[in-house]
């Protein structure tokens, strides 16, 4: 089967290609970062309702090697991007500006991070060494669902940043989401708690599907601001952010849940609210939904030839 990996461009003028002239040549370089989102597994069996994987069900896990095949060849693209190499094949479109260096990674592609914990433990201890991808703990990002208090235990000596998909903190509505929920929330936090405890870096994400009508009330930005914050209370030195993600349409695959993306009036006033109540939240910028490659979005139906 095939999996997908993305390739997500920052340019330093807000999303465009720009390039300055070092004073030694005059070869234009580009400004900004790549993330690239890589894949643990195909399909994935955590089966949330808002999520195109989710539906595919978990048809298998992927090794450390096919893990880090993705950023090989992510790194591949970015070097043929600057050099004019020939970028286009039957399945792949490519963009023809040069992309940037890629410096961050994020496990936030297809499949629970969770349930494959070995190969990504293997992957990340790879790309965090010196002597090969070379990319800092805060540089790599694991997000799991947390299937049990005991997920984020898996990372706790991993040199990355954990973040948990959280979507909801009351227990019915967390369950809608994410009907695979077998634990309490108040389980769970202590979970991450606990693990946040025994590592040196205590920074974490807690990250927030959207959906109008869903979960995205003030309602449900007053109980997530209490929930995070005795996180922040409990694990001296830790420092959360609260990623907020407005819903990415999967075309029907929701089954008979209609979700819709929230207005961005919406979305302001649920990171307003969370602000005010002292999270520091972030909406993250809807990128590759032209290509179906957005959060939430990953998907594939067709077997390796």
């Amino acid at each position: 089967w095939e999996v997908e990996t993305v390739l997500i461009p920052f340019w330093a003028d807000g999303g465009h290609k720009k390039k300055i002239r070092n004073n030694e040549s005059s070869t234009p370089t580009t400004i900004g970062r790549t993330t690239v989102c890589v894949s643990s597994q195909v399909g994935c069996r955590q089966g949330c309702t808002f999520c195109a994987t989710g539906k595919m069900g978990k048809l298998r896990s992927l090794t450390t090697d096919e893990i880090l095949a993705q950023l090989f060849f992510a790194k591949k693209i970015v070097r043929l991007s600057k050099i004019g190499g020939d970028l286009q094949s039957e399945d792949t479109r490519l963009p023809l500006l040069p992309l940037p260096e890629i410096t961050n990674i994020v496990f936030m592609g297809m499949g629970e991070p969770a349930d494959n914990a070995a190969s990504v433990r293997g992957a990340i201890r790879i790309m965090s060494k010196n002597e090969l991808f070379q990319l800092s703990a805060t540089r790599i990002t694991v997000s799991t669902v947390a299937p049990t208090p005991q997920s984020f235990m898996e990372f706790v000596d991993s040199k990355c940043v954990l973040a948990w998909s959280v979507h909801a903190v009351r227990e019915e509505l967390r369950k809608q989401l994410v009907p695979t929920t077998k634990y309490s929330m108040e389980e769970l936090r202590r979970g991450l708690m606990d693990t946040l405890k025994k590592r040196s870096l205590r920074t974490c994400m807690v990250e927030v599907a959207l959906m109008e009508g869903v979960n995205d009330s003030i309602r449900e930005a007053n109980e997530l601001a209490d929930f995070v914050l005795h996180i922040v209370n409990d694990v001296p030195g830790s420092k959360l952010i609260c990623n907020l993600i407005p819903y990415n349409d999967i075309g029907g695959a929701g089954g008979t849940i209609a979700y819709k993306k929230p207005s961005m009036e919406r979305v302001l006033a649920f990171q307003n609210r969370l602000q005010e109540l002292g999270v520091y939240a972030h909406v993250r910028g809807t990128r590759g939904d032209e290509e179906s490659s957005a959060c939430g979005q990953l998907a594939t139906s067709r077997k390796k030839r």
